[in-house]
């Protein structure tokens, strides 16, 4: 089944990627459950060797990411930091990159506790101010690293002002695309070079697998990526592949819904008395509002709100009903959290406090459920601070 060259979004979701299994003619792609395929003779096989090297499930999944950022090819790994694991796989020892302050604490953890000793050198600033990022880059620098919206005060970058600055330094442009997903940002069509989901999140979308994927631009890092996805072998499994393309095939119709109850419950939230600030680029008063309106289509389902103490923060969080307390994001349901000690948690406290990730900072993944519910459960937590 070809794609028309102008399919648009919602199409691409359903069918890129993806045709009839030709044995059966079924017409979602099968859970290649293998670990093996048989040769017909040496040297000659249907062009499958080894489970890790390749799997068609996989392939599938890649094909169809790829369509939907924008990119040439796609690599999905075991987990949305086994896909940054491998981009910083890119680096050679002395080679330096400027990376988002902000950034979620599990990729700080990687960078700082791991890849340094490994004589790799990262630099963290404001990427929502492109002078920082042009004023932080240096003749070694070789990855500008992106996360926009940030996590959990949602900061913006211009991703095609940030690319403009690398690009004229010789530096490639990744960017972390979870918080926003493919249907409210594409990167790529702003000057990025690549592109990084945890598939756990808004690709998935319904909590039930955990992956990452990878969406590369040019020859020379599809290769490597190729390579290094094999020779590392931190692949994602034929069934998680195959959760993942069942979420694609609806994110066309999810990511309004977020985006909609996002926005109202910000908006909500912005009216209540005991909220002190509400962090989502929707609102007016977020500073990089226009920039948003601009760059993005809808604004997401991710919003922080500051409470003012711990006490008030875990009021909230102990007595919401219908939102349920953990970790992660991008599922139908609504998840809330306590970034300083939750996702954020590996974060030195200075450099917590330093961002705003207070101990009276609430995160929530609006999910899809009725607004008006989701705002009562709020109504009624927030009665307690």
């Amino acid at each position: 089944m070809k794609l028309p060259n102008d399919a648009r979004f919602g199409t691409i979701c359903i069918h890129a990627g993806q045709e009839p299994e030709p044995a059966t003619g079924a017409i979602i792609p099968p859970i290649f459950q293998t670990s093996t395929y048989v040769q017909d003779a040496l040297g000659k096989h249907k062009g499958y060797e080894y489970g890790r090297t390749q799997n068609p499930t996989r392939a599938a999944l890649e094909a169809n990411i790829a369509a939907l950022e924008g990119g040439r090819a796609g690599f999905a790994f075991a987990s949305g930091m086994a896909a940054i694991g491998a981009i910083a796989s890119l680096l050679q020892a002395g080679d330096h990159t400027v990376v988002t302050d902000n950034t979620y604490g599990g990729t700080y953890r990687l960078f700082e506790r791991v890849l340094r000793r490994y004589n790799l050198e990262f630099t963290y600033v404001d990427t929502s101010k492109a002078a920082e990022v042009e004023a932080a880059i240096r003749p070694t620098t070789r990855l500008v690293f992106l996360e926009t919206p940030t996590n959990p005060m949602m900061q913006i970058a211009d991703i095609a002002r940030v690319a403009e600055i690398a690009h004229a330094r010789a530096a490639l442009v990744v960017v972390d695309n979870t918080f926003a997903s493919p249907f409210v940002q594409q990167p790529i069509r702003l000057g990025a070079d690549l592109v990084i989901h945890s598939t756990t999140k808004y690709l998935n979308g319904h909590s039930d697998g955990i992956g990452g994927v990878v969406v590369a631009t040019g020859e020379k890092e599809i290769e490597w990526l190729r390579f290094v996805q094999n020779a590392a072998g931190a692949i994602l499994g034929p069934f998680e592949s195959w959760l993942v393309l069942r979420g694609t095939k609806t994110l066309a119709l999810r990511m309004p819904q977020h985006n909609a109850n996002g926005l109202a419950l910000a908006q909500c939230l912005a009216r209540h008395p005991k909220v002190h600030k509400v962090f989502y680029p929707g609102l007016p008063d977020h500073p990089q509002h226009e920039l948003a309106r601009r760059q993005m289509r809808g604004f997401g389902g991710m919003l922080s709100f500051e409470l003012g103490s711990l006490e008030a923060a875990r009021a909230v969080l102990d007595h919401v009903r219908l939102m349920a307390l953990a970790e992660s994001l991008g599922g139908v349901e609504t998840l809330i959290c306590h970034p300083a000690t939750m996702t954020h948690a590996s974060v030195p406290d200075e450099r917590k406090r330093r961002l705003g990730i207070s101990d009276g900072l609430v995160r929530i993944s609006v999910g899809v459920e009725d607004v008006e519910d989701l705002k009562a459960d709020l109504e009624q937590a927030l009665a307690r601070v």
